[in-house]
């Protein structure tokens, strides 16, 4: 999965704006971005808008998939049955998550067993 690089950001847009000679002003009044949020992003204090982003990305000639960085998947079940690469893979997983389903209906029961 592929998010937003706050580092990444920061980095393109300070060393694109130099190269351009630009200052956080002038840079501010081509994209319509307060001086003080464009500082901001350069300090990865701020995560500009999609209007933003596109605005800074014409200003300053660099695409916003630049800014990219793929990131590691979180391993929750839902996200395991879909991202299971194989067949067998899949079954496994649905295996997995029958069996703790199963395990934790037990549990409830003996609980409720216990409890009268």
């Amino acid at each position: 999965m592929k998010k937003l690089s706050t580092k990444k950001l920061a980095e393109l847009i300070r060393t694109k704006r130099k190269e351009k000679d630009l200052t956080q002003i002038k840079l501010s009044k081509l994209t319509g971005i307060n001086r003080v949020i464009i500082g901001r992003i350069e300090k990865q204090d701020f995560i500009p808008s999609v209007t933003q982003l596109e605005a800074l990305s014409e200003a300053l000639g660099f695409e916003v998939t630049d800014t990219f960085v793929e990131t590691e998947r979180t391993g929750s079940f839902t996200a395991m049955r879909s991202e299971a690469l194989s067949e067998n893979e899949k079954e496994g997983v649905e295996k997995l998550i029958t069996m703790m389903l199963s395990l934790r209906q037990q549990l409830v029961l003996r609980s409720k067993f216990e409890n009268e």
